[in-house]
């Protein structure tokens, strides 16, 4: 099954590429380039195509149903004659179509109203209304929750179904607002997506697993043209349509991953089931929680509305402190690796061991936060390669 897993994270990447590449050379002629949007929204507008959602939207969604539907129609020995190692899976893996079904719907409603934000602006209350009906959908549609052991201590499933729904529309937020500089949803996409396909994989999720290396691959074909490799920057944005998405795919498959196994299954049962492994997602998403915590704050400070855009991001703050946008980068992709890797393993580890790691994460925050306090803004605002 590793291998199914790694095929499909390389025919996305190639799928998202050539798309990404259609695509830019279509929105090019039609001119479908980035817009002022809502007002008061303060960007730096570039004529760049931003439709690239639709490349990242299509190489997950495409297969993943491609997939599903010829696991319905073909039968088992022809499936096992082309892949044996799925043999033993086939009837789970069947089993998941109608809830794989809900969910590239979900995907396919964030898409298109991401898709008409993009065009003409919709202004936070439609977007926000979107996101909740997405994951109100897959809540109680689905039953797909959080913290379920939760509502036995009061009395009914409200609490773990409104939790859920909280969580999705947060992390969806906190992705959008990551969309604002060149390379970096995306290689946070990368990063997070990578890092929760290990935890995926060492649970032996077979299903969230494949879904999620469609995303790292299509993100990955994707930042061939987002990522800044040269001064101008990127030739194609992910816009509204690709960054919600890829927020409330992440946030969806941290809901139905597992990160403790207490009824010990398989070889993962001797070095799992500690409760505070569920805090694994909050590892990963450790820095792009702190870029959509810190900018709330900034901006009610301000008298201002926290959902509309502005240019004091994380990543933003870090180029007004004389980081270049690459450098920049890498300081929030990194950190987004180092808080990640050890939530990997926090659900495995003894308490105190568990303490160690999380303390960890709270300095690395601790520390961007305090070098933003210490330092001060150039007087220059280096905006080249600056999403908005």
């Amino acid at each position: 099954m590793l291998g199914l897993v790694l095929v499909l994270a390389a025919a996305a990447a190639m799928m998202s590429c050539v798309l990404t590449w259609i695509v830019r050379a279509a929105a090019r002629r039609r001119g479908l380039t980035d817009s002022p949007g809502v007002a008061a929204q303060v960007k730096h507008v570039r004529r760049i195509p931003n439709v690239g959602g639709i490349a990242i939207f299509w190489a997950i969604v495409g297969p993943m149903l491609a997939g599903l539907l010829a696991l319905r129609v073909l039968g088992d020995e022809t499936v096992g004659d082309f892949w044996p190692s799925i043999g033993p899976f086939l009837e789970g893996m069947r089993g998941q179509t109608p809830l794989a079904a809900g969910f590239a719907g979900s995907l396919l409603l964030l898409h298109l109203a991401g898709l008409i934000d993009d065009r003409r602006p919709l202004g936070p209350g439609s977007k926000l209304a979107v996101m909740f009906g997405a994951a109100l959908v897959m809540v109680t549609g689905f039953d797909v929750r959080l913290l379920t052991f939760l509502d036995s201590y009061v009395g009914g499933q409200w609490l773990s179904i409104s939790l859920t729904v909280i969580w999705l529309v947060a992390i969806t937020n906190a992705l959008n607002f990551m969309d604002n500089m060149d390379g970096l949803a995306g290689g946070v996409g990368v990063v997070a997506g990578s890092l929760f396909l290990a935890a995926a994989l060492l649970n032996e999720q077979w299903f969230v697993a494949m879904t999620l290396a469609l995303l790292v691959g299509a993100l990955v074909g994707f930042l061939v043209f987002n990522f800044p490799w040269r001064r101008d920057g990127a030739t194609i944005f992910m816009g509204d349509g690709g960054s919600l998405v890829v927020g409330f795919l992440l946030a969806f498959l941290t809901v139905r991953t597992t990160y403790i196994d207490p009824q010990g299954r398989g070889e993962v049962a001797a070095t799992s089931g500690a409760w505070y492994g569920v805090l694994m997602p909050v590892f990963v998403l450790a820095v792009p929680l702190y870029d959509m915590a810190s900018v709330v704050v900034i901006r009610l400070s301000q008298g201002r509305s926290p959902f509309i855009g502005d240019r004091q991001h994380f990543s933003h703050r870090l180029l007004h402190r004389g980081l270049s946008v690459r450098q920049a980068l890498a300081v929030i992709c990194g950190c987004t690796a180092v808080t990640g890797i050890s939530g990997i393993i926090v659900g495995r580890v003894a308490p105190w061991q568990a303490a160690l790691l999380g303390g960890q994460s709270l300095i690395v925050v601790a520390i961007l936060a305090l070098y933003e306090h210490a330092s001060r803004p150039k007087a220059i605002d280096r905006t080249a390669g600056a999403e908005p």
